[in-house]
This record gives structure tokens, sequence and C-alpha cells, in this order.
């Protein structure tokens, strides 16, 4: 059955794929509580274009928000539209992506070489861990990397097209592609697509790459599509929005953001282990390559897009784990094309391969384990936490049922069949295997140990939030920063300007019920304010209350 599942000629390689996608990608959306910054931010944003009826501007708090162009927004719009303001709307749009996603490759895998290589591709990205679990999160870059690497494969469509008028079609398409980048997160997918584009061309020296017309299409094609949005906003708002935006990335780009300073390799880490197990099968495509049959340049296309990738973000000052996100896509087509072409040369993987695979896997299972044991005896371990917020966030009470840490010891075991079978030479059951362990192990750690961890870090005061809704009242973190009581008290727009001024509700002459959220560690910075209450406690937060005078 196996062996017939990875025929070229299957017909069920793209059903196989899509079901998979959506029996792993949109169950349990809705599990746990958004995560704050992003999470909960980007479901904010949706949420007030809903409220206000505002759908060309991105706000927060009801605020102009210039860090983002409005597309992403529009989609969990739509999705908050047909399924109510809740976590699984803000993250359908993503599951539906990574469904797309997978077919993508299928079909562009099965068109320049056969079923298997695009069934093989689609299988690496679904069970590896930091790409399957982005396709069930609320952030951007899911879909906004799948446009820079359609604008990525449509230059590459369109160079192997040279001189014909199939190269002006795909330069269009891929400039239309790349204006929906822009129109995602912004002009960073321009420079990512163009960054490829001069790579690949300086490898060949720039000959028979492209035609002034061809780069002249895709240029307008890009700035048509993005200009949909960056336009209309010039003609209604003027400069000032599109300013910000321009400003808020370029500080972005050269100066570290607080908390998020990392060294300069952080984003090799990130994506070695947190790409596992495809960046491990990638690695021979890195190396010297035997002369095979390479449709389009892919490979080099995908080696281009990744060392962009790579070196951009290194070089960049604020490190965040999904800034190297983009790479996952050319990693694990070169993870296909290394298991591809040991299959048709019936070659087993190298041993520095084999090898990885095992100890990776296996430091992957230590790590799921030991986080489920860290939480059963955390109080062995407060002494060495130099946080105060992080020890009194530990000491929620959460139920652990004792058995969790075995999720990371089946993980090791499962895993471990897969690539005992790789190391007996079968390929094709290894693969399959250790792709779907890793898909099923993760889901299982999603819905079983994450919503636990979630109730450490962010859920009594996202359920004291909750508490407010539909309440007249004010609500308002202090002494952190958070999008979490916009979204989870269903704020509305304030009709008292003071609203937004924390003096005021601190000490003003208030009209309604001010609530406040403090650190629990910094419960003393209310004490100033005699008529602010305390009114609990729970985990890391502490709650108050401020009553307007009679």
């Amino acid at each position: 059955m196996i062996k017939r599942i990875f025929d070229k000629d299957y017909p069920y390689h793209w059903l196989i794929l899509m079901l998979s996608g959506m029996v792993f990608f949109f169950p349990f959306l809705g599990k746990v509580h958004l995560f704050d910054w992003d999470e909960i931010n980007f479901a904010e944003s949706a949420r007030e274009m809903l409220v206000t009826g505002n759908y060309t501007r991105v706000q927060i708090n009801f605020e102009p928000f210039w860090e983002k162009p409005p597309f992403f927004f529009w989609l969990q719009a739509l999705s908050m539209k047909l399924f109510g303001v809740n976590e699984w709307a803000a993250r359908f749009p993503n599951a539906v992506f990574g469904v797309i996603t997978l077919l993508t490759f299928y079909f562009i895998g099965k068109r320049h070489y056969d079923g298997r290589f695009g069934f093989i591709w689609g299988l690496c990205y679904l069970g590896s861990f930091l790409p399957h679990f982005y396709f069930k999160s609320a952030i951007i870059d899911p879909v906004f990397n799948y446009f820079i690497f359609m604008g990525v494969y449509g230059l590459a469509r369109a160079v192997a097209a040279y001189k014909t008028p199939f190269a002006l079609k795909w330069a269009t398409l891929a400039g239309a592609a790349t204006g929906m980048a822009i129109l995602t997160k912004g002009p960073v997918g321009l420079l990512m697509v163009g960054l490829s584009f001069l790579v690949f061309g300086a490898w060949y020296g720039f000959r028979k790459v492209a035609r002034p017309v061809d780069v002249l299409a895709f240029a307008f094609a890009a700035f048509v599509t993005s200009f949909a949005w960056y336009g209309l906003e010039l003609i209604q708002h003027g400069t000032w929005f599109v300013e910000e935006f321009i400003r808020y990335h370029i500080r972005l780009l050269t100066t570290p953001d607080a908390g998020h300073e990392q060294p300069f390799f952080y984003h090799f880490v990130v994506v070695f282990l947190g790409c596992f197990p495809m960046s491990v099968l990638a690695l021979p495509a890195f190396g010297k390559q035997e002369q095979r049959p390479d449709p389009l340049h892919l490979r080099r296309w995908m080696l281009a897009l990744f060392w962009v990738v790579m070196i951009v973000f290194t070089l960049v000052k604020t490190k965040i784990v999904h800034y190297s996100s983009l790479s996952y896509f050319p990693l694990s087509f070169l993870a296909a094309y290394v298991v591809y072409w040991h299959m048709e040369e019936q070659k087993p993987l190298p041993l520095y391969v084999r090898r990885l695979l095992l100890i990776v896997a296996t430091v992957f299972g230590l790590l799921l384990t030991a986080l489920p044991l860290f939480a059963y005896f955390k109080e062995s371990f407060y002494h060495f936490i130099k946080d105060p917020f992080a020890v009194a966030c530990l000491q929620t009470e959460v139920h652990w049922g004792g058995w969790e840490f075995l999720m990371g010891l089946i993980y090791v075991v499962l895993a471990s069949v897969g690539i005992y079978w790789i190391w007996q030479h079968r390929l094709r059951a290894g693969l399959l295997w250790l792709c779907y362990a890793t898909a099923v192990c993760l889901m299982g750690y999603l819905v079983v140990i994450v919503p636990k961890i979630e109730a450490y870090s962010q859920r009594p005061a996202i359920e004291f939030y909750e508490s407010l809704q539909g309440k007249d009242v004010y609500v308002r973190p202090v002494g952190f920063k958070s999008y979490a009581h916009y979204f989870y008290a269903r704020v509305q727009p304030q009709a008292n300007p003071k609203s937004k001024d924390e003096a005021w509700l601190l000490q003003g002459d208030i009209d309604k019920p001010a609530y406040f959220v403090v650190k629990a560690n910094q419960k003393d910075r209310m004490a100033p304010y005699a008529d602010v209450k305390l009114i609990g406690e729970k985990g890391g937060f502490a709650f108050f209350v401020r009553e307007p005078k009679k």
C-alpha cells in the first residue's frame, strides 16, 4: 500500500494532502485563547473593522494602527462574520492557507517533476513542527509567505520562458502575487522577491534572465495590486498613515525591539530545530549536487530564497521567531528534492542525515517530556527563577493528570520507528511514518499541554477581561503592554476622549467604573491611588477597580 502511495502516477496524492490538511489544521483551533501580542493584536484589528464598519484603515483601540496593511485582517473579519468573534474564526484563514499551501506544493511538484515529488513536498511541510504549527495560529506570516513564494515561483517561470510570450504572462502574475504580499504585510514582500531574483540572476551573470519589458510588467502588476489599498489610503487620508508605516518598518529593521534582541545565529537555530524533520532532510541539498534534471532551476531559486531570508533577518536588529518563517517554503522543497532523488536512485540517505534525524528527534522528545515534568515539580525551581512575575504565574492552580510527560516519550518511540525504517533503506515507509507521527504528536500536544501552559501565562487576565464583556466600563492594563483587554472585554468605541488617558482613569473625574490589571509583583504601583481598590488576585495578576464619584 505504501509503495503504491509513492507511485509517480498515483491519482490521489492531492486528496491525501488535502484531507490531511483539513484533519490536522482545522480541529481545535479554538482550544486555547489567542496569545498576546501578535495573535490578539491582529484579531482585535479585524474585530474593530466589524465594530466600526471601516475596512480601509487598520485600527487598534479605534485609533489608526500603521504597522500592517489590511489584507489579512480582511480575511479574519470575513471569518468572524461567518463564525463569530472567537479564536477559531481568528485562526481559520491560516488553516485554509495551510491546505492551499499543501496543494500548491503538490501541483507545482507534479508539473515540474511528477506526482511523487509533489506528494513528498507537501508531506515534508505537513510533518514538520513550526511549519505545521503556524497554520494553526492567527499570525500574518503563513499568508504573507505564501504570496512571496508564489511571486518567486512566477519569476522562475518567467525566466524559464525567456523571450517567449509566456515570460510576460508569468512576470505579470509574479508581480500580482508580490503585490498581494505587500498588501498582507508590507514592502518587505517586494524586498524578499526582488533580492531572490537578484541572487538567482547573479548566479547566471544576469544572462538570459529577464527583458526590460518583463521587469516592467512585474513592477506594474505589483504596483497596481498593492495600490488597491495604498493608493486609496493616500487619496482618502493623505500621506500621514503611509509615512508612519514606513518609519515603523525602518525602525524595526535598524533597531532592536525591546525583548527581541537575540544573537546573530538565532534564526539558524530556530529553523534547524523548529523545522524538524525537513530541516535535517534538506541538508544534502546545500552541498554539491550530481547532475540531475532540475526544471526551472528550482533548486537554485529555492536556495536563493532561503539564503535571502536567513541573511536579511540575521542582519535585522529585531529578531522574532516567525520573521524567518518564509525560509520554511524553500526548505521544504529542498527536503523533497533530497528525498525524491534518493528514492529515484534507490540510495540510502547519507549517514550523517540518518544520525541527525535520530539525535534531533530524541532531543525534541525529551524537551516535550521535560515541560510537563517542570510543571509537576515547579516549586523546586522557584529559587532559580529571577523574575517574580514568572514565579507568580507558576503559582496559578492548573490541573495536571501526571501522565502528560509520556507524550514526549511517545514521540521519541514513534519517530524512532520511522527513522529505523529509514536506516533500513525503507525510505517511503520511514518518511510517511515520521511525518505523520510528528503531525499527530504536535496536535496532541497542542490540545493537551499548550492550554495548561497558557493557563500559567495569561489566562487569569483574559478570564477577567471576559467577565467584563457587555459592561459599560473602562478597562486597562497598567505597567505592561497588552492587546488582550481590547479583544476579550470586547471594548467598544468610547465617547469620552479622556478614556485613553491612564492618569485620568486613575485620578480624574471618571464617569463609569474603571478596571485595572497589574502584574501581581507590581501591586504597590497602585498604592498612591486611594480610591483604587483591590478586588482580586489570580496567578501573576492583580485586579483593581475605581468607581466614579457620585
